[in-house]
């Protein structure tokens, strides 16, 4: 499915049909102003250091963050390697940035040992790309607690495919607490990162010749052929295309400009210029990057209060890629 293997959000892509989001009525931005109070400093310093060696960090943890919120909540339990977990799914199989949460959350317990959850690191991290990368920083909650169960079985059913219609995705993102103007604002995280030509394929076909032609009318013509030269027919499996052609390593609204010029990469893109409901407020962001930031932090908050585990639920895991005992 298209959403498999994109390296950066597609958000489009995202929620999950499971039971409503928990309360997060525990979590608090200063969950751990006494018991680590330099968590956030730690966890920023940590990311900024990785991303300056890999660029592409910024796509992969917010990747990650979608990844992990969608079928156990926002717990790490993507982050669980072994046979049979989440992480081991084909839908997971091309996810990146596991080293720089591991990295983080060792950095943390150094001065913080047992306190701060692999689930806040995450989010944490994801958090700081983004502002890295020149998006707004945004103030989250924390206090999650890391999951103790991460199952493959529960990754595919809860996958949405980038050739979903606008109805379908926004069912499962009322399903979860989540608006029409959420999906608009969280597919913006496509303004960065990459994604593999499976990912958008649907929208070309073979010719006689054995060629790519487009068969998408949603699609700009120009920008078209530049995806089959990078994409022929016979692309490696491991090829990747950048999701926004001109401005790819910066968080900012031009994902939203190229929606009006028809260079959106994936259905799901053209879709939200298609749709009376939701044009308006592609136009809208396209015009006003303060307007898409002010969005984007709420609909991010929502996004990692999603069936949390908080108190007595879950651990605090001593290494994020496994559960503790």
């Amino acid at each position: 499915m298209d959403s498999f293997y994109t390296l950066a959000l597609p958000f489009l892509f995202l929620f999950i049909l499971c039971s409503p989001y928990l309360s997060s009525s525990q979590l608090s931005p200063s969950f751990y102003a006494l018991s680590c109070p330099n968590v956030e400093f730690l966890v920023r310093d940590s990311v900024r250091s990785a991303s300056d060696a890999d660029p592409s960090l910024v796509g992969k943890l917010l990747r990650l963050l979608f990844h992990d919120c969608i079928v156990e909540g926002c717990d790490a339990s993507v982050l669980v390697a072994g046979n049979g977990t989440e992480r081991s799914d084909p839908a997971n199989l091309s996810l990146g940035g596991f080293e720089a949460v591991d990295a983080a959350k060792k950095l943390v317990d150094l001065f913080c040992p047992g306190i701060v959850s692999c689930a806040d690191v995450l989010v944490l991290a994801a958090r700081d790309a983004v502002a890295i990368a020149g998006g707004p920083s945004v103030e989250v909650p924390l206090g999650r607690r890391d999951g103790r169960v991460s199952l493959a079985s529960n990754v595919r059913p809860n996958m949405v495919d980038t050739s979903f219609s606008l109805d379908e995705m926004a069912h499962l993102f009322s399903a979860k607490g989540l608006s029409i103007e959420d999906l608009i604002a969280l597919s913006g995280a496509h303004t960065i990162g990459s994604a593999h030509c499976s990912a958008f394929s649907e929208r070309f076909k073979e010719d006689a010749n054995g060629n790519l032609v487009p068969i998408d009318g949603s699609i700009e013509e120009n920008y078209a052929m530049e995806l089959i030269k990078k994409c022929p027919a016979n692309a490696s499996p491991a090829t990747t295309v950048e999701d926004d052609p001109v401005t790819p390593n910066a968080f900012d609204n031009q994902y939203f400009t190229n929606l009006l010029t028809k260079k959106g990469l994936f259905l799901s893109d053209a879709i939200l210029l298609q749709d009376s409901r939701t044009r308006e407020m592609v136009e809208a962001f396209s015009q006003s990057q303060d307007k898409f930031f002010a969005s984007w932090e709420e609909s991010f908050v929502r996004l990692t209060s999603i069936v949390v585990k908080s108190g007595s639920e879950g651990e605090i895991r001593s290494t994020c890629s496994r559960v503790n005992g």
